[in-house]
């Protein structure tokens, strides 16, 4: 939203002027413009303020590299503003990249599949979740060295920090459940039967955390006070959701469904509020507060960009063209910018019986990272 700090209306030639933003805005008198005319220019106006520009478009791309073995894959992103580090998913590997200059600090190696990364900058411990090899694996964010293995479900994939019960929550694909770690002590303290396959999830800050069910067509609401389900919410006409993201101050949930559908749902009662159509293959959706944007990106290679108008109405801003694949991101408040991860892909095979939809894959050594803003 845009405010201006108005001067005291002048009067020139018959015509009402005022000073707003840095340039005077013309009036005319009600006699010669009338009450609707009035009405029209004031509506305009007040659109127009409200409308956020667009513009955004790929500053940077930075090349980070093969992953070991020579597999490409990637998943999330995770930002860390206080250090400027970003910590990526790469395979078998955590890559640790410089923000500001794409530099690469580091990495965490050795590990089997590599999904998520937790800060728990408190006890300058980080946590991934290592697919591959169903546990939860901890290192010092100093030093980036591997300090600890905790056994969570099978697959696990999203993997976040709960600031109000202060635990880590590892959302498992395979056996359909979460793992509630205490970062402190390193243990598991509870496993959560979720009723179908967890994805992306978000916390409220306030104890609450929301999480897609990808084969289940629903969100659920889960208390990590209590270690409980609360409740189920279907997302239809979404479907097959994996990214989310929340407007904590609004109650807001982002839940993007790779039917291409994109819904917003009001977190406290599980109404489906509004829904946009989206590329193929969502992974990430990120809202920022400071100026009311929700960014989608997907691996078709779109990244679509909403605004909050208000609570209950979001418009488009925008939709601009990124890479295929690029569909995991990160956004950095500060700046503004966002950090989207891609690679070169080879074209699909021909489809078998055992693979009757192939997808491109990714090319051995064109990992990189494509940095947007405006």
């Amino acid at each position: 939203m845009c405010g201006f700090a108005a001067r005291v209306p002048e009067t020139v030639n018959g015509l009402h002027l005022e000073f707003r933003g840095g340039f005077y805005m013309k009036y005319f008198g009600l006699s010669r413009l009338g009450v609707w005319g009035v009405a029209v220019l004031l509506l305009g106006a007040f659109a127009i303020a409200r409308t956020p520009e667009g513009g955004y478009h790929l500053l940077k791309k930075y090349e980070l590299g093969a992953a070991p073995g020579g597999k490409e894959y990637w998943d999330y992103i995770t930002f860390d503003a206080s250090t400027r580090r970003l910590y990526i998913s790469h395979n078998s590997e955590v890559k640790v990249v410089d923000a500001d200059s794409g530099a690469i600090l580091g990495s965490i190696a050795d590990l089997k599949r590599v999904h998520g990364i937790a800060l728990v900058s408190d006890l300058g411990r980080g946590f991934i979740s290592d697919g591959g090899a169903d546990e939860a694996v901890v290192f010092d964010l100093k030093t980036l060295k591997v300090t600890g293995h905790i056994k969570t479900g099978g697959n696990p994939d999203c993997i976040l920090y709960e600031p109000a019960s202060k635990h880590v929550f590892t959302m498992n694909g395979k056996s359909s459940d979460a793992t509630v770690i205490d970062p402190a002590t390193e243990t598991v303290v509870a496993t959560i039967p979720m009723g179908g396959r967890p994805e992306y999830a978000v916390a409220d800050g306030k104890g609450m955390i929301y999480d897609n069910i990808e084969d289940k067509d629903e969100v659920v609401a889960l208390d990590s006070r209590t270690n409980a389900v609360k409740a189920r919410w279907p997302i239809a006409p979404s479907g097959g959701a994996t990214a989310m993201d929340m407007d904590v101050q609004h109650r807001r949930l982002f839940i993007g469904g790779r039917n291409k559908v994109l819904a917003i749902m009001d977190a406290d009662s599980g109404k489906v509020l509004q829904t946009f159509p989206i590329g193929d293959g969502v992974d990430t959706n990120i809202y920022e507060p400071e100026t009311g944007l929700l960014f989608t990106a997907t691996r078709e290679g779109t990244l679509h960009i909403f605004h909050e108008d208000t609570p209950d109405k979001f418009s488009v801003t925008e939709t601009v063209k990124t890479e295929f694949g690029a569909r995991n991101m990160a956004l950095d408040h500060k700046t503004h910018r966002l950090f989207i991860d891609t690679g070169d892909f080879a074209p699909a095979v021909a489809p078998t019986t055992e693979q009757p939809k192939p997808q491109p894959t990714p090319v051995s050594g064109t990992f990189r990272l494509l940095v947007y803003g405006r």
